[in-house]
């Protein structure tokens, strides 16, 4: 990337967060982060009734819901088929002292293996897909939701765009949640020193209904400004 260029998209940006369009644009996700703060428990009892309070929206579902696109009704599914399976799952993939790629890998495949599980136990369900393994979209959202100081949600076309547009000669040709993630640390360090850009965008969260607080969504954010 070049510094020249992700400046000058800086600029262009603090320029956005100042329109009118930048106060609705994506924040619904911002709502989702602090829901999911307010409800995830590892320890909980009711482990699905837990995980759909935890994947909640007041204005749209299309981070977990749209056409071809379920993975919260599938992954509801797998837990009721393999509850404590399920939480093993989600116990690997958000500890932190595992190699990022390693615990999505595997997130996947475990996903994989309870789809295959429950396809032999629904021989005349219509359903063939978990949607977890789609670019890593949803195994992102889990990451950014539980960690929002670290991870930032992840769309592999955006972010090979926006490196492309920063400068960028090393362009990844698959999924790459390694180099987004440290990528997304150092926009984000860099967006810190930006004099007024993250007082922009706080202006833009509310009180009690976002998650205010420390989050690498911004950088997604401006990835999805800089694509267009």
């Amino acid at each position: 990337m070049q510094l020249k260029r992700i400046q000058e998209y800086f600029g262009q940006y603090q320029s956005y967060l100042k329109s009118r369009p930048a106060q609705t644009e994506r924040l619904p996700i911002w709502e989702s982060q602090r829901v999911f703060q307010d409800n995830w428990d590892m320890d909980a009892e009711d482990w699905p009734g837990m995980y759909d309070r935890s994947l909640q929206n007041s204005t749209t579902k299309r981070l977990w819901k749209r056409e071809a696109y379920e993975p919260k009704r599938m992954m509801l599914e797998l837990m009721r088929m393999q509850l404590d399976f399920t939480r093993h799952m989600f116990i690997d993939l958000f500890n932190e002292e595992k190699s990022l790629e390693g615990r999505a890998g595997r997130f996947v495949y475990y996903c994989d293996m309870l789809l295959q599980e429950y396809k032999d136990n629904n021989p005349r369900s219509i359903d063939n897909n978990h949607y977890h393994d789609d670019n890593y979209q949803m195994v992102s959202l889990y990451l950014a939701f539980r960690y929002p100081d670290r991870y930032a949600y992840y769309e592999a076309d955006a972010f090979r765009s926006m490196l492309e547009k920063l400068g960028s000669t090393q362009l990844p040709e698959t999924n790459d949640l390694e180099r987004y993630a440290k990528v997304t640390q150092t926009l984000y360090k860099m967006m810190a020193k930006e004099e007024g850009l993250l007082g922009l965008h706080q202006k833009r969260l509310q009180a009690g209904l976002h998650y205010t607080e420390e989050s690498r969504l911004v950088v997604w954010d401006f990835c999805k400004f800089v694509v267009g």
